[in-house]
Parts: C-alpha cells; sequence; structure tokens
C-alpha cells in the first residue's frame, strides 16, 4: 500500500520537487493565515477581507491564459525559477515592512496583488512541468495526487503553526519564515535534470495561440464541462475561507488559534482527499468522484454556516476540505491525462483561471454579502449552490459520454477488448488539435 501511494516518488526529479515544495508551502500557508489575521485586527472588515483576498487572486483571471501561452513556448523550469525567486523577493520586502511596524492594509493589499500576478504565471507552469517530472506515464495521476497532498500537508501544518506564533509573538516570524522557505523549492528545482523539450519551430502571434488554447480547451464538452464546473465552485464555495476569520471570533468566540484551527481542520480534510486519490490505480471513475466530491462539498458549507459548536463546525470544515480538493484533483487528473503536451501550458491556465480566477471575485463578493446579510446566509447559500452545480454536471454526465473516444485505449489505460463494455463516465479525450 505504502508503495502504491508514494509511487510517482521513484521519479528523481519529482522526489527533488516534492521535498522543496513540501518546506516551502509551509510557509505559504503561514503568511497567508497571517495576512488574514493581521487584516481583521487591524480592521475588523469583512469587507477588507474580501478586497485583499481579491487583490491577490484576481491576477490569475486576467494573465493566466497569456501565461499559458509563455508556459507553452518556453522553458517550463527556468520560468519556474523566476516565479520562484520572484515570491521569494516578495515576502522578503513583505516581512521588512512588518517588521518595522509600518505596514497598512493598503500595503497588504498591493503586495498580495504583486503575489498575485507571479502566481498567475507559477500555476500553469508549475502544473504543466509535474507530467516532465515523472518518468512512467501510468505515474501521472499518483503524482498529481501527491502534489495536491503538498498543498494540503502545507495547509493541515502551516496554519496550526501561524496560530501558535500569532498568538505568542504576533504575525511577524510567520512572514519571515515563508521568505526563507523559498529556498528549498529554488534549490530542488535548480538540481532538476530534465529531458529538453522540443518546442513548436514556426510560432504564431501571442494572441493567436492563446485563441488557439481557448478554442481547444472549450471547443470539448468534457473539458468545458469540468471548467464551467470548477469554475462555479471557485466563485460560489471556496470564498467561505475568506470568512473563516469572521466566524472564528464572531460566531465561535474565538481568536487567532480557533482560526488556525478551522484551517488545519480544512486541510487534514483534503490530505486525506489527496490520500484517498493518491491509492486509486486508475483514472477510471473520477466522473464519478467529480459528482459526489461536489456535493459534499455543498452539504459541508450548509452545515458549517448552521453550526456553533466548534467540534461541529471542525468536522464540517474538515468533510468540506475533503471534498473540495477531491473534485479539483481529480478535475486536474482527467484534464492533465488526456491534454497534448504542447497545449499544456495554455488548457492548465485556461484551468487555473476557471478556479483561482473566479474565487476572487467570490471573495470580494462574499465580504459584502457577509456585512450586509451576515456570514452564515453567505456560506450557506454557497454551499446550496455548489449542490445544485453538482446536479447539474451529473445530469451531464451521460451525454458527455456519447463524445467519448478510444484515446484511453491508445494509451493503454483500458485493454483493447474491453472498449465499449466500459461504462467509463471519464474516459474524457480532446479534439483533435487545430
Amino acid at each position: 500500500m505504502r508503495l502504491q501511494l508514494l509511487r510517482a516518488l521513484r521519479s528523481r526529479n519529482f522526489r527533488l520537487f516534492f521535498a522543496g515544495q513540501s518546506i516551502s508551502l509551509v510557509g505559504t500557508w503561514m503568511q497567508q493565515v497571517a495576512i488574514s489575521w493581521l487584516v481583521y485586527r487591524l480592521t475588523g472588515s469583512a469587507v477588507l477581507l474580501g478586497v485583499v483576498s481579491f487583490a491577490g487572486q484576481i491576477p490569475a483571471f486576467f494573465l493566466s491564459p497569456l501565461a499559458g501561452v509563455f508556459a507553452d513556448r518556453w522553458d517550463r523550469r527556468r520560468l519556474l525559477l523566476w516565479t520562484q525567486g520572484l515570491s521569494m523577493l516578495q515576502a522578503g520586502v513583505l516581512t521588512a515592512f512588518v517588521f518595522s511596524g509600518i505596514v497598512q492594509v493598503w500595503h497588504l493589499v498591493a503586495f498580495n496583488a504583486l503575489l498575485g500576478m507571479v502566481n498567475a504565471f507559477d500555476i500553469p507552469v508549475r502544473q504543466s512541468l509535474v507530467v516532465a517530472m515523472v518518468d512512467r506515464k501510468e505515474d501521472l495521476p499518483n503524482a498529481i495526487a501527491l502534489n495536491s497532498s503538498l498543498v494540503n500537508g502545507g495547509r493541515l501544518i502551516g496554519p496550526s503553526l501561524a496560530g501558535l506564533l500569532i498568538a505568542a509573538v504576533g504575525e511577524q516570524l510567520c512572514f519571515l519564515i515563508n521568505a526563507a522557505s523559498y529556498l528549498a523549492v529554488l534549490l530542488a528545482v535548480g538540481a532538476m535534470r530534465l529531458a529538453p523539450v522540443q518546442r513548436r519551430a514556426n510560432r504564431k502571434h501571442v494572441l493567436h495561440e492563446l485563441r488557439e488554447g481557448i478554442g481547444y480547451g472549450f471547443g470539448f464538452a468534457p473539458i468545458r464541462a469540468i471548467l464551467l464546473l470548477i469554475a462555479v465552485v471557485g466563485l460560489v464555495g471556496m470564498p467561505y475561507s475568506v470568512l473563516l476569520p469572521v466566524f472564528a471570533r464572531e460566531v465561535l468566540h474565538g481568536g487567532a488559534d480557533t482560526f488556525g484551527f478551522l484551517m488545519t481542520a480544512a486541510g487534514l480534510g483534503a490530505l486525506a482527499s489527496t490520500l484517498f486519490l493518491a491509492s486509486r490505480k486508475s483514472v477510471l471513475g473520477l466522473g464519478r468522484v467529480i459528482i459526489a466530491a461536489t456535493a459534499l462539498f455543498g452539504l459541508a458549507l450548509v452545515g458549517f454556516a448552521i453550526s456553533r459548536a466548534l467540534p461541529l463546525s471542525l468536522m464540517f470544515v474538515a468533510l468540506g476540505g475533503f471534498g473540495a480538493m477531491a473534485m479539483i484533483a481529480s478535475s486536474n487528473t482527467i484534464v492533465q491525462t488526456i491534454v497534448e503536451d504542447e497545449m499544456r501550458g495554455r488548457v492548465m491556465s485556461l484551468f487555473a483561471m476557471s478556479f483561482l480566477g473566479m474565487t476572487p471575485l467570490g471573495s470580494l463578493a462574499a465580504g459584502v454579502l457577509a456585512e450586509s446579510v451576515g456570514p452564515t446566509v453567505t456560506i450557506a447559500a454557497g454551499g446550496l449552490a455548489c449542490l445544485l452545480a453538482a446536479v447539474v454536471f451529473a445530469t451531464h454526465l451521460p451525454a458527455l459520454r456519447q463524445l467519448v473516444h478510444p484515446i484511453y485505449v491508445r494509451m493503454g489505460i483500458l485493454p483493447e477488448v474491453a472498449t465499449g463494455l466500459q461504462t467509463a463516465s471519464d474516459l474524457f479525450v480532446p479534439p483533435e488539435k487545430p
């Protein structure tokens, strides 16, 4: 079982990436918790929590598609070194502002916006590069699941440490630890030995290749359905995390430690989800996982909104973390498995835009709604919307099956003799390359 869960680590490059990211992401989550708590401590405003989150995530909506073009044009490893280096520089300057005591809310908005611009390039590049890190194609789903487990392992450890540090000495150390943590991933990516990739020689204009990527990604109904689903969840469901400081203080009557516990519970649920996905031997069946996970996320949000007891709230947040990550990672696995490599950067940039690009819009709306109708109603409404999205996706799944091509047979995922006998709710294959 252990070998099954960790089989992607047989690849040296992925081992390096895994080690570096496992350190860096702890710092990332510590900073995220510290920023949220610092903003709420300085202002007490749910709206400003939404504004800061919006500033950090909205660049993905506008810049990710363009970043995908460059990810398909240029060396992805060098691009990742640049994005991680710039993130480290941003974290270092922010740390200096916090330690000097001159930091204000508008500074946090500006720093988050700068980091969001960098992340708009970093995310599609990093997601596209995962495929090149594994030596065996059959290990790709496991690598994607383990990559997701890194994010959630960081979410499990980072908020807990941040909550304890904030309660003991304030937010400053969280920012410093995050700045230093980028060294790990820079050293790991620098030590990788990747095979050179042949890029298309007759490159067209950037805007033409951008349109080409959009047409490729949204032109095939199963991929389009996945992108639309994660866009809806990103818009109405994921912004719940922006309101966690409000729930920690006003609903559950706690402090920074309560906020850290809520974030940790979400990370624990998400980590359990990635371990579940990593234990799967095939991509088959992930369509049903997406439906069930989206519904679970929606129900968990409704339960969390109603709860007034910390243990019950922690349980619902953990279930929500499980459902959200299972939906995202399963969708990522399907898309990464079927996309052609020369289009991978652009398609993954659409994936980032659909999820991360919609979340800031939802975060801003959630902050405004929480001020007018309260955080309980805001989160409950988002959960009900996620449930509706799961139902709509489920009703369209039979039609999507009719569009399935035998690509998995050609890839060796399905035995040829089984063609036509598989229920294969998610044998999603792309259209012919434009």
